[in-house]
């Protein structure tokens, strides 16, 4: 809901500190720096105002001066990871240099897996993400089309890698749950959909399995979903 008499504002363009008093002890990035280990080592919900101030050396209310408020300091921690984007000379292959670009994301995100929670358009224009976005523009420099088509596909790209690492995630952390292997719960479940298909009710799952792929290699799949998304971009 809308507060009346109140103005949005941007992070980046307040002061690093405000009102007055002492030059501060420490700075936004010393801020995102003690957020990002505790996302890093609690998960994203042990993250609050508290926590924080207590990393840096401050009383929770002194922080505000810096960091008004939680989406301002959630907007620095996404700014300070997004500086692990390597920038590199683009190639003028603009698929093989995007390919790099979303393996970069996927491996950030694996580090860092509070990250896809997070992922937002409104966190889009910090001075981390422009610059991701001007890099991933000039590694576009050589496909033929609108800015605004690079912009759709880097959105795009960006959108099923932070799904996938989601789901990546999101798996990783209910095995870790399980009351027991990972190992027996596939083959439950492995079991169970063995009798359904060999019911007759689903012939094409049926024939489906009979194709016998093997196992299934998730970083094959994830290199298919990339460049498929890529081949969207192709000029025909």
């Amino acid at each position: 809901m809308a507060v009346r008499g109140v103005e949005p504002e941007v992070i980046w363009a307040r002061p690093e500190r405000a009102g007055r008093g002492p030059k501060p002890a420490f700075t936004r990035a010393d801020i995102a720096a003690v957020a990002v280990r505790i996302a890093d080592a609690e998960g994203l919900d042990a993250v609050s105002m508290r926590q924080v101030a207590a990393g840096v050396g401050c009383g929770t209310m002194s922080l505000y001066n810096y960091v008004p408020r939680k989406e301002d300091l959630y907007e620095l921690m996404v700014d300070a990871v997004s500086s692990e984007h390597e920038v590199w000379e683009p190639t003028g292959d603009w698929r093989a240099d995007m390919v790099r670009v979303a393996e970069q994301t996927r491996a950030l995100m694996r580090r860092h897996p509070w990250v896809p929670a997070l992922m937002s358009p409104v966190y889009g224009f910090s001075p981390q993400a422009l610059r991701y976005l001007e890099h991933c523009l000039a590694c576009l420099d050589s496909l033929e089309a609108s800015y605004g088509t690079k912009f759709e596909l880097i959105a795009m790209l960006n959108g099923v890698v932070t799904t996938y690492v989601r789901n990546e995630i999101d798996t990783a952390e209910r095995a870790r749950n399980l009351p027991w292997s990972e190992e027996r719960e596939q083959a439950a479940r492995i079991a169970y959909l063995g009798g359904q298909v060999a019911s007759g009710a689903y012939p094409r799952m049926a024939a489906a399995f009979a194709e016998d792929p093997g196992p299934i290699d998730l970083e094959a799949v994830f290199g298919r979903m990339v460049e498929r998304v890529l081949g969207g971009f192709a000029p025909s």
